[in-house]
């Protein structure tokens, strides 16, 4: 047989997820951290500001994060049509964020440990100096923002909620992480100023490196299930076995769903029926299920008697 009559009749195993415009924008605010990361570290070192410094040493993972983002993306995309992939490569980008989550933990603990020490051993900070550079670094954290803000994140609520494109999603959130340890750098070192609360400075960090955490244990979490093909939402499944049982004497016998990217499906089903139709006849049904892009049905005969009239 032919390569050209293979393809006529050969179904795609590609699952990835478009991301010309993401990973554009991911590799612009790569660069944008990079700058304002050196910026404040050096800022943080000379005006001994510890909210500005983690601000700057947290820009830093980021840096490295963003990296891992645009190689995700690059990878998913020269390798979609790789046949080794048994279901092609959306994963990578899940796998993208999952790593990132994993550095937003680090940075947490890393920015706690400081900060706790810098409670106890506070140190001179140049409020004006680091004041500003706070404020630059709060500024270019806004745009980074509306530049990896996911344009396709669905709101519904039917059975759950989808952000579709985790690699994309773990960016994001580290540039609001980073945001976050900017914003409270700069109350912090206003605080500072005005009401010499120098303690307020490394309270702070603190603060910010425990609401990293949550938002990279969220990550990790979510991720996580993808990657170890964990269980989908029951509804979906129940949606699957009524949508098949409802038909004749319809009966699963064995069900299999995972997730091949986010939000997309790929599922096994054996049935059991005392009228066997053509596997594409038992697809059919399936079609209301939209998250379901890859259906593979054994159709067993029952040789007793029906389930139902």
């Amino acid at each position: 047989m032919h390569k050209y009559q293979l393809e006529q009749w050969q179904h795609s195993h590609d699952f990835s997820i478009p991301g010309d415009r993401a990973e554009k924008n991911t590799t612009i605010v790569m660069w944008l951290t990079a700058a304002t990361m050196v910026v404040e570290i050096v800022a943080g070192i000379f005006f001994g500001s510890m909210a500005l410094l983690a601000d700057g040493w947290h820009m830093a993972t980021h840096v490295a994060a963003f990296s891992i983002a645009v190689f995700a993306y690059r990878y998913a995309r020269s390798h979609a049509n790789n046949p080794q992939y048994t279901f092609g490569t959306g994963k990578v980008n899940v796998l993208g964020g999952y790593t990132s989550a994993v550095a937003l933990a680090v940075t947490a603990l890393t920015i706690a440990i400081e900060s706790i020490t810098r409670l106890f051993q506070p140190q001179e900070i140049f409020f004006n100096e680091a004041i500003a550079v706070a404020i630059l670094g709060l500024v270019v954290n806004l745009l980074s923002a509306l530049l990896l803000r996911d344009p396709h994140h669905d709101h519904s609520h039917h059975h759950q909620h989808h952000h579709h494109d985790h690699n994309l999603r773990s960016a994001y959130i580290h540039v609001i992480t980073d945001a976050l340890t900017s914003i409270l750098a700069i109350v912090a070192l206003f605080a500072g100023k005005f009401l010499d609360w120098i303690w307020l400075d490394a309270l702070m960090g603190l603060v910010g490196a425990i609401v990293i955490f949550k938002w990279s244990y969220d990550l990790v979490r979510d991720t996580s299930i993808i990657l170890l093909d964990g269980a989908i939402d029951k509804q979906t499944k129940l949606d699957i076995i009524n949508a098949i049982e409802a038909d004749a004497d319809n009966r699963i016998s064995d069900l299999h769903v995972w997730y091949v990217n986010k939000d997309r499906l790929a599922a096994t089903i054996a049935i059991v029926t005392h009228y066997p139709r053509s596997p594409e006849y038992y697809k059919s049904l399936l079609n209301g299920i939209s998250s379901l892009t890859h259906v593979l049905v054994e159709v067993n005969p029952c040789h007793g008697e029906p389930c139902k009239n």
